[in-house]
Order: structure tokens, then C-alpha cells, then sequence
């Protein structure tokens, strides 16, 4: 069974994660924005996904130079392969998910 203390953290890290990353998209779908401002905001998601995905790619140590991640690297080509094709961010994902668990299991 379930404590009562571990429902209140369930609950509390629900609201603490629901407040910052879904409320402002509520109050973004009604407000209008300068053009500018939107085109910047166009340009965000593409970044974050290029921070994340260039962070996974490289391992950095303290006072070394960055070294290439080869299995990530390879699980890339075809998650890049698929991206150009389809443009689908869902099958790009699953194709890299797929592609890195299959190159876990078997290097």
C-alpha cells in the first residue's frame, strides 16, 4: 500500500512540475505577441533540442578536450536519415530509441 507521504510528494512534484512548463503555454495562447518576438519563439525548440542532442554526443572531463560519443553518434544516422524524410519528431525519436537500445544490446 501506498503511504500518505509518498501521495503528497507525487502531488507535490506534479504542481511544481506542471506550474512552470504548462501554465505559461495557457496564458501564451492568448495573448498576441510582436512578430518578432514570435519568430524568435519559433527558433526555441529547434535550440533546446540541439543543446540536448549535442550534449549526449560529447563527454567532457574536467581539463580534457570533449570526446565523441560513438554509439549515440551512430544512433543518429538513422534518427537523421528518418527526420529528413518524414519530418515526424515521433518517428525520429522512436528510430533513435530503437536504434541506441539495438546498439546497446549487442555492442
Amino acid at each position: 500500500m501506498i503511504s500518505t507521504e509518498y501521495l503528497y510528494l507525487m502531488l507535490g512534484c506534479f504542481i511544481v512540475t506542471w506550474i512552470p512548463r504548462i501554465l505559461p503555454f495557457a496564458f501564451a495562447k492568448r495573448m498576441q505577441f510582436p512578430e518578432k518576438f514570435r519568430l524568435f519563439l519559433d527558433y526555441l525548440p529547434m535550440c533546446i533540442l540541439t543543446a540536448l542532442l549535442v550534449q549526449n554526443l560529447l563527454s567532457v572531463s574536467a581539463g580534457k578536450a570533449p570526446v565523441l560519443n560513438i554509439q549515440e553518434i551512430i544512433a543518429c544516422v538513422p534518427a537523421l536519415i528518418v527526420g529528413i524524410y518524414t519530418k515526424d519528431l515521433m518517428k525520429i525519436v522512436v528510430t533513435g530509441i530503437i536504434t541506441i537500445a539495438l546498439i546497446r544490446f549487442f555492442v
